[in-house]
């Protein structure tokens, strides 16, 4: 089985994925549209050895993440592969891809790792329809991506869904105790017994698409509890550290960027995870803090929130209401029974999201897709 894949940038769980594909038997091509990402720290990158066929292809840069690469085409061309998958439709070199096997009838699969229903406008509309009916068949992270596709085009019983994730059967370990994490705590220099994580780039939208903002206001309101907030990801933009100034927010941690290995600290030391984003594709942070047992409180805007979160392991809270978010923080740091069943559900549902699994589900959805197309 040979399959040829088109993505843009190298990132980790993508790398670890294509990996996975090889191990379970799958000769893998990896088409790159770029080397690595104009916002991104270096140190993301993954340092895993290499077992697949990676290509990166002569492009131009556009904007942070996207490009143009002409010579994808000419992969395509080859037609040697028994299925060629497309990571997207959002960059140029996609798009010109996606034209030329439509005007061609080259039958290809659409990958989709996320995706929620919006209002565009006509022409928005009607772009998306165009490359998203064009492909023969869609791979879906779930049903609210499921219902993203068909929206814009695609035919539901061509939709393949598969369990989205970027981490590995070997991420997912019980919670440590309250001794373990108050040994952390003094180590990480958090002084609060009760801590709530949220992890994301300032980068992305100066911080207000991610909704610190409103976390900010979550942390005003609930500054009489003994309650550390610490936001991990990239430098804070210079409002950000205006407004912790201005209202006096010293149970907010504002935490530089963090590999993978040092990130793992700050999930094991906190009670909960809250993400208050105003639009994420996905949202893989989900996925790792449920991996080591942290109830969840999303932003009803994070599809991997409304795929992963329920009344079993967290809340999912409107995005603008602060208030709401707040009232949920307060339940779960009053009730250390809330908190114990949402722990083990997060546990319990996150054990079928794993990238071992994501392959293996890949690998019976690509049997049935070449003898198809």
């Amino acid at each position: 089985m040979k399959i040829l894949y088109l993505t843009n940038l190298p990132s980790p769980y993508r790398v670890e994925f294509f990996n996975e594909l090889v191990r379970c038997g799958i000769d893998v091509t990896v088409l790159f549209e770029r080397c690595n990402a104009q916002n991104r720290n270096q140190k993301w990158r993954s340092d895993e050895k290499i077992l697949f066929q990676e290509i990166y292809l002569k492009s131009i840069k556009i904007g942070n993440e996207s490009s143009l690469a002409l010579d994808a085409i000419k992969y395509i061309k080859k037609k040697n592969f028994d299925l060629i998958v497309i990571g997207g439709y959002s960059t140029f070199t996609s798009m010109i891809c996606i034209e030329y096997m439509r005007l061609k009838k080259i039958p290809f699969v659409l990958n989709a790792d996320g995706g929620k229903i919006s209002q565009d406008s006509w022409l928005k509309r009607k772009v998306k329809e165009h490359f998203i009916g064009a492909a023969s068949a869609w791979l879906s992270s779930g049903s609210v991506t499921t219902n993203y596709l068909v929206h814009y085009g695609a035919k539901r019983d061509q939709v393949y869904e598969y369990p989205f994730s970027s981490i590995k059967n070997a991420d997912i370990e019980n919670p440590l105790n309250e001794e373990e994490k108050e040994k952390l705590r003094k180590k990480l220099k958090v002084k609060e017994r009760f801590v709530v994580l949220s992890v994301g780039r300032f980068s992305y939208n100066r911080g207000y698409g991610k909704g610190f903002d409103t976390i900010l206001k979550i942390a005003s309101s609930l500054k009489n509890l003994d309650i550390a907030f610490l936001i991990v990801g990239d430098e804070p933009t210079p409002e950000f550290i205006e407004l912790r100034k201005k209202n006096g927010l010293d149970n907010v941690y504002y935490i530089g960027f963090k590999s993978k290995h040092e990130l793992a600290d700050y999930y094991r030391m906190s009670d909960l995870f809250i993400i208050m984003t105003r639009g994420d594709v996905w949202g893989l942070v989900v996925n790792e803090a449920m991996a080591l047992g942290l109830p969840i409180i999303t932003s009803d805007k994070c599809v991997a929130g409304l795929e992963l979160v329920d009344e079993n392991n967290g809340f999912v809270v409107d995005s603008e209401d602060f208030l709401q978010a707040s009232t949920a923080i307060q339940q779960l740091y009053n009730d250390e029974s809330l908190l114990k069943k949402c722990s083990e559900s997060s546990l319990k549902k996150i054990s079928k999201y794993t990238i071992e699994n994501m392959a293996k589900v890949h690998l019976n959805i690509f049997s049935k897709l070449i003898k198809k197309v």
